[in-house]
């Protein structure tokens, strides 16, 4: 969310505003980035949810809808106090978009921009509270990749940290290929800067950005072209004379250059502690500075939705008022604006065809997909039966001449059919003297052989890979939307898929083709923590081939990539029907 403090929070809708996300009536624009806008909308509850709609351009991208789905599955995970909740989303439709917790509070880049810098007891809580954060985000195996001052809400019970993991997803698209920057310049670390691999420590340098920028006023490393900005953060030290004495060694051990020696998140929380003289911070109530939490209190109220039809009127039509004039094209009401889940969306929101939305706060039936409202049939007033409508006089000739050709039609295929039954009675009569044989009957008798296996020893599948069976050789790649891939978060791991179906054999199986053919209980995860060396996984994809993988351990905790070693056979074409 972006805007002042004070006023400017709520932003009216615009002609290219859809006045529905989904089943999610809009009430108000919140702000916009690079990856979408950002709006106001409710739960069927009555909460105030905030709903992010994803750029066109991003929503085209098969690598961008593909990671994104992933990373929103995280995210969903990530409960902590200072997170802003992903609540609801939908990754698949035509235009992708998540809702998250609406929280009543500015960013601090606002904040600053308004109030000036912060004091040090406000930025040490802030730290600590996104610190905090991130110990959950990272938990969940997620890198923000761009935590800065308009990623972090400031509530009165302490910082928001939002947006984290759609960054990541962006990054591993095709448009970062093209040229398109995933992050802000001013408050990425050096290793993001110069295109190299981001970590957990990438975000610990953008921790101290974005507490040097509430203490200072301004970014560590200055404003301007953002070629000049990255060159400073790569080669150059920050100026941080400006801060507060007790601040100095929390940003400093935030910005150092090589990740491997920056702190650590617990070591930032102490450091706080440290700076704040208690041995356990205890954010108070008066957190932030007077003027900035009167602000807070003082912010106008969420305004409600926008109506999407007009109010019933239980008047007779006689007695209605003829409509006003249609406003100007420069003042398109509700209805001619586009809503993400209509086929109005030619080339912004595009999203799957809806029918017509009943009014409420939400989604119908929850937080669901959307569903098609089907039109009710004519019903029968009290005193007024229900009269069907008038049958239109037909032409006769027309009648005729269509009776004509229904009967020729009647005749013509009476002929087919005994000829259809002579020549089957003369096939059989060839098969049973021995003179002839059934062709259909030979063909069904002989059955497709089964496919021979390709095996592959010993593949290391690391986190965020994938094993797509259709090719040749199966390896691990990245990026794929098939078939099985490895994924880590909350200290454990997992075998997952998206597309295709999963199944653990029982040990006793002997691991065949036959033997994945029989097992009917699919999953779409199964974790490590259920298998041990030497437990199989048989996977039916949906380009109809069949492998079956066999679990030989994982990487050990202290080596620096995390991986699973399997060997894995394929059958292709072995679940095809034709």
């Amino acid at each position: 969310m972006s805007g002042s403090v004070t006023s400017g929070v709520f932003q009216v809708l615009e002609a290219d505003d859809p006045p529905m996300v989904a089943g999610y009536r809009i009430a108000a624009r919140l702000g916009a980035g690079g990856m979408g806008k950002v709006y106001l909308s409710h739960t069927p509850g009555g909460r105030a949810v905030a709903i992010k709609v994803i750029r066109p351009e991003f929503a085209q991208d098969a690598e961008f809808r593909q990671r994104f789905r992933r990373e929103v599955q995280s995210a969903q995970r990530v409960q902590g106090l200072y997170t802003a909740a992903v609540i609801d989303s939908d990754v698949d439709g035509p235009t992708p978009w998540l809702a998250t917790a609406y929280v009543p509070g500015p960013t601090v880049s606002a904040a600053v921009a308004e109030h000036g810098r912060l004091p040090a007891r406000t930025v040490l809580m802030l730290v600590a509270g996104i610190a905090e954060a991130l110990q959950v985000i990272h938990g969940a195996g997620i890198v923000h990749r761009d935590l800065k001052p308009s990623n972090v809400l400031l509530a009165s019970d302490g910082p928001r940290v939002i947006d984290f993991g759609i960054a990541r997803a962006a990054d591993a698209t095709s448009l970062t290929a093209s040229g398109v920057a995933i992050g802000t310049p001013s408050f990425m670390a050096p290793e993001q800067a110069a295109g190299g691999e981001t970590s957990d420590a990438t975000d610990v340098f953008a921790l101290g950005q974005v507490a040097a920028y509430a203490a200072l006023g301004a970014p560590a490393y200055g404003e301007g072209p953002s070629h000049g900005v990255l060159y400073r953060i790569v080669h150059e030290d920050p100026d941080l004379s400006g801060l507060p004495t007790e601040l100095r060694t929390l940003v400093s051990r935030c910005l150092v250059k090589d990740p491997a020696g920056r702190a650590s998140l617990t070591e930032i929380l102490d450091l706080c502690g440290a700076a704040a003289d208690q041995t356990q911070l205890r954010r108070p109530e008066d957190w932030l500075p007077a003027g900035l939490a009167a602000g807070i209190s003082k912010r106008p109220p969420v305004p409600n939705p926008v109506p999407t039809a007009p109010a019933f009127d239980p008047s007779p039509p006689t007695s209605r008022p003829a409509p006003a004039p249609a406003p100007q094209a420069a003042t398109a009401s509700a209805h001619s604006r586009p809503v993400v889940g209509s086929p109005q969306l030619a080339g912004q929101y595009q999203a799957s065809p809806m029918g017509h939305q009943p009014e409420g706060y939400g989604p119908p039936g929850g937080y669901g997909s959307p569903q098609t409202v089907h039109p009710a049939r004519p019903m029968p007033m009290p005193g007024h039966p229900y009269l069907p409508p008038p049958a239109r006089p037909r032409n006769r000739t027309a009648v005729v001449l269509v009776s004509v050709f229904g009967v020729l039609l009647l005749v013509l295929a009476g002929c087919g059919a005994m000829l259809n039954m002579f020549s089957r009675e003369a096939d059989d009569r060839r098969t049973a003297d021995g003179s002839g044989s059934n062709p259909s009957a030979s063909a069904k008798a002989v059955p497709r052989p089964d496919p021979q296996p390709e095996t592959y020893a010993d593949i290391k599948l690391a986190y965020d890979y994938h094993l797509k069976f259709a090719d040749v050789p199966v390896e691990p790649v990245k990026y794929s939307t098939d078939d099985v891939f490895y994924n880590c978060g909350f200290g454990s791991c997992e075998f997952a898929t998206f597309g295709a179906k999963l199944a653990r054999l029982d040990s006793g199986s002997d691991g065949s083709l036959q033997a994945c053919r029989q097992e009917t209980r699919f999953t779409t995860r199964i974790p490590v923590e259920a298998l041990s060396k030497g437990s199989r996984m048989c996977v039916r994809t949906n380009n109809g081939s069949i492998a079956m993988i066999a679990y030989k351990g994982r990487s050990s905790k202290d080596e620096p990539s995390t991986y699973a070693i399997l060997d894995v056979t394929v059958w292709r074409g072995a679940d095809r029907k034709d």
